[in-house]
């Protein structure tokens, strides 16, 4: 988070981590698209460009690791994968997978809770 506008970023402590989970982020939605933004330390552009298949199995389950694909990273050279944290996955697995739908973060036009 910028402060004071001079280009310097303010490390949020971990209360305020909380706090932002908590109360900030109202939808299922948000948290588990910022989890994963925090948790496996990606782009905002990546993480919405992940594929359902990338973070759940074919059992609606949450796989062990989220996968970045290539063509999606910014230096677009290599796929990776990341573990997914305790505090991730319970994030993950209460948005679910988004149904009839490839992306795993489809745009505003899906309501959910």
């Amino acid at each position: 988070m910028k402060v004071e506008g001079h280009g310097q970023a303010k490390i949020l402590t971990l209360m305020e981590i909380n706090q932002l989970f908590e109360v900030g982020f109202q939808s299922l939605h948000d948290r588990a698209l910022f989890g994963i933004c925090l948790y496996t330390g990606c782009r905002i552009a990546e993480a919405c460009s992940l594929a359902a298949t990338d973070v759940f199995d074919g059992n609606d389950q949450v796989l062990g690791r989220v996968t970045f694909r290539k063509g999606n990273t910014k230096g677009k050279q290599e796929t990776r994968q990341i573990p997914t944290n305790s505090k991730l996955k319970a994030y993950l697995e209460a948005y679910g997978v988004p149904q009839g739908k490839t992306v795993l973060f489809p745009g505003r036009q899906l309501t959910r809770a």
